[in-house]
């Protein structure tokens, strides 16, 4: 079958992980790549890629016609532009995490890839982790029953220098946000995946440690629509960084992941009291070994494993040849950055926040 034909525009730090996912993705084959900056030309060759190089996407876009689809790797307030242009010529989107940093952003992303109708689908790697998948059958198949408690701990590490190695990096207006919208939002989109809708947020954030504009620590509490509360604890400023970790608990049972292999204990009623279960996931899922590798990205930015690129690239070929939703629909996608910007409101009005922020779209 012949493969998809693959441009990058943006060639960063999250760049040369697009070019090597689409190039160990088997449906997929890299056609160009483009970045504002000549110089990471050099990158590209450095690398082993032989694929054309432009400074312009929209001339990129122009010269190349085998291009069938593009990764957005640019900076976050800016993911709209790309994916918009591409959208116009024809091309499927698939755009890094977080799908932009306003509403107004994503709502033209999305509206526009539906008129041209072409894919718009989001990076967001944690759902392709068996221990992700194992949880949300978990709560699927109701096996904690009503779900009450829902926490998202993210506590990573980012030096003075990581801030300083780009202008756009800890800024309201091209990061959008701190340590919830640049790293955090694996994490709560995580939670929205498992846990559905948040009704409302209260939030404490601050830029406590680093000298930047957003926030470097915040501590969220939220209530889900089905009723059950949680929280979010997201920051860039503790050592060493300790990675994410998701803790649902219901009335019959809870799970734990982030600390190695998932955990999960569901109870039964015996004589009047519970006696706990510890469920192996792995032997009820048939699954060899669900165990995550360590969470090095919450110390290193660097440190980024491919893998979970590599699985949402094929899925954005195949959802192209069969005409279906990528695996994370930017209407989805959505749903976290529409959080988190509640988050950010709470935080500056002092005030709780109810959800949405606007008029609600219709979610997959």
């Amino acid at each position: 079958m012949e493969k998809i034909g693959w441009g990058i525009i943006g060639y960063g730090v999250i760049g040369p992980h697009h070019a090597k996912a689409v190039t160990a993705a088997p449906g997929a084959e890299l056609i160009a790549v483009c970045d504002v900056d000549p110089k990471r030309e050099h990158l590209l060759r450095k690398h082993g890629y032989k694929a054309p190089f432009y400074t312009n996407h929209k001339e990129m876009l122009r010269k190349e016609p085998r291009i069938q689809a593009v990764s957005i790797c640019t900076p976050s307030g800016i993911h709209y532009q790309g994916a918009v242009d591409a959208a116009r010529a024809g091309r499927h989107v698939l755009s890094e995490k977080p799908l932009d940093i306003s509403l107004d952003h994503m709502n033209r992303m999305i509206d526009t890839c539906a008129a041209s109708n072409v894919k718009l689908g989001c990076v967001f790697q944690r759902r392709t982790e068996q221990n992700s998948i194992m949880a949300r059958k978990v709560i699927q198949r109701k096996m904690l029953g009503k779900l009450v408690l829902a926490d998202s701990v993210q506590k990573s590490y980012r030096s003075p220098a990581y801030y300083r190695s780009a202008g756009w990096r800890g800024t309201w207006k091209l990061d959008g946000g701190g340590a919830l919208m640049n790293q955090g939002v694996h994490g709560i989109d995580l939670l929205l995946w498992l846990m559905g809708d948040v009704d409302s947020v209260f939030s404490y954030s601050d830029h406590l440690v680093r000298d930047i504009e957003v926030e470097d620590t915040s501590v969220s509490v939220l209530r889900f629509k089905n009723g059950a509360i949680g929280n979010i604890i997201g920051t860039t400023s503790v050592v060493p960084g300790q990675g994410c970790q998701t803790m649902i608990h219901g009335e019959k049972g809870s799970l734990i992941m982030g600390r190695g292999p998932i955990e999960c204990w569901t109870s039964r009623l015996v004589k009047g009291t519970h006696e706990k279960r510890e469920v192996d996931l792995n032997k009820m899922f048939l699954v060899k070994n669900s165990a995550n590798k360590t969470d090095a990205v919450a110390t290193d930015n660097k440190a980024l494993s491919s893998d979970g690129h590599t699985i949402q690239v094929q899925d954005m070929c195949t959802a192209i040849r069969r005409n279906r939703d990528p695996m994370v629909p930017g209407i989805e996608a959505r749903r976290s950055v529409e959080l988190i910007l509640a988050i950010y409101r709470s935080w500056k009005t002092k005030r709780e926040v109810s959800l949405p922020l606007s008029t609600s779209r219709k979610r997959s």
